[in-house]
């Protein structure tokens, strides 16, 4: 029995310095000195240390890390004989996007590589210097601040007037056949801004909502059909049954009161004054002598002279002057046969 314990004693014994050598090799080998590069912003240094892990390495060279700064490994990795440990230096960068400025401290190598970092969009050609320029201490980013905007917004479409000649219709009137009617569009624009000031308008798309309806109008273009007396005073005169009216000084009937422009005076530069009429001077020219006869049995206008012209009287249309208001009343409007005696 004493023999049985003397052996398990020292098995004990052996199984402890074994385990004591292990521990003793591993510390030896993991104390031994190492060979390592270290490179910041370029410049290499190469240390030899005994150190176990990256970040026991720095701190024995009082190499000290920024938030910004780029080191190639963490600094929790174990050190190992050859190892290279490159570090970049943050350095502080002003990045101009659109009016709003950002000072930061960045350890990229260009200028995409920064706003990729940051997350800011951008249009290759509106940023100065390029993308692919090299980041330096101080250096000022430029940014050209894009924004789109897209709105649909509603627009009348203008109806079209066509006007067909009826040689039916006296000349000078018109007659709407068809009322004009305005369509409806939608239009979707889209508006590109460069730092806030609108730069380019585009139609992104245009639906009709409803189309424009034509006015169709009917001129007339029927001529005055003027016939040569055969029999009376005026045998051999040219003659034709025009509508009469009547008109006065009056606001009524000349839109002027006295001391207006052009009050009591005709469109010739005379003065308005019994016996002379208003024409359509395409009709009969102005200076044109005439003779007005009554239709109903009423005393005959007479003679006269066309020195007038109206806003209402076209075609077969005349109108004579009078001097008192009652008489332009009474009168009102019928038909007359007009004699062209010449100038």
């Amino acid at each position: 029995m004493a023999q049985k314990n003397r052996s398990i004693k020292l098995l004990i014994i052996a199984a402890l310095i074994l385990t004591g050598m292990t521990v003793l090799s591993f510390a030896t080998n993991n104390s031994r000195i190492k060979t390592v590069d270290v490179v910041i912003d370029g410049e290499r240094t190469t240390i030899k240390t005994s150190k176990n892990t990256v970040s026991q390495l720095l701190e024995t060279k009082r190499i000290s890390l920024g938030n910004s700064d780029y080191i190639n490994i963490s600094t929790t990795s174990p050190l190992h004989d050859g190892m290279k440990v490159e570090i970049k230096r943050a350095v502080p960068v002003t990045i101009n996007y659109g009016g709003n400025i950002l000072d930061i401290k960045t350890s990229k190598n260009t200028v995409k590589e920064v706003l990729d970092s940051l997350k800011i969009s951008y249009n290759p050609d509106k940023i100065s210097p390029s993308k692919y320029y090299k980041i330096k201490p101080g250096l000022e980013i430029d940014i050209v601040k894009i924004d789109e905007k897209v709105e649909t917004i509603s627009k009348v479409i203008p109806y079209k007037t066509i006007t067909k000649d009826n040689d039916t219709i006296d000349k000078g009137k018109f007659i709407v056949k068809q009322e004009g009617k305005e369509g409806k569009k939608e239009i979707t624009v889209k508006e590109t801004y460069e730092n806030g000031q609108l730069v380019a308008t585009e139609i992104v798309e245009e639906k009709i909502l409803s189309e424009p309806t034509n006015e169709l109008i009917e001129k007339g273009t029927k001529g005055i059909e003027f016939t040569v007396a055969s029999r009376g005073s005026f045998a051999g005169k040219k003659e034709a049954i025009m509508i009469a009216t009547a008109y006065d000084l009056t606001y009524e009937s000349t839109g002027k009161k006295p001391g207006d422009k052009w009050y009591g005076i005709t469109a010739s530069g005379t003065k308005a004054r019994p016996g002379v009429v208003a024409v359509d001077p395409k009709v009969i020219p102005l200076g044109t002598k005439l003779y007005i006869e009554s239709l109903d049995g009423t005393k005959d206008y007479g003679y006269a002279i066309a020195e007038d012209t109206g806003g209402a009287i076209k075609g077969n249309k005349i109108d004579l002057f009078m001097e008192d208001p009652k008489d332009v009343k009474a009168f009102g409007r019928r038909k007359v046969k007009v004699y062209i005696l010449g100038k």
